[in-house]
């Protein structure tokens, strides 16, 4: 009635505790494809408004409205 114990394969890896959830890692490695497709998608494609330009840190006076005829800026 002489039990052998083998060492088990954990011992030399890294314990199971500090590992995330499978399904934790399998859920951020799908966002994270998500977002670099999108990302990729969005920068071939490019603006979606004529004349939209990426922000120069010269704001607009007048509330935004830019050139939109009846639009009221807040302060005029």
């Amino acid at each position: 009635m002489a039990e052998s114990r083998h060492p088990s394969r954990r011992a030399a890896g890294v314990p199971r505790t500090l590992l995330p959830p499978p399904k934790l890692c399998g859920f951020l490695l799908l966002l994270v494809l998500v977002f670099s497709v999108s990302y990729a998608v969005g920068s071939a494609t490019g603006p979606v408004a004529p004349g939209m330009r990426g922000s120069g840190g010269g704001g607009s006076s007048g509330g935004g409205t830019g050139d939109m005829p009846g639009m009221h800026g807040g302060g005029e």
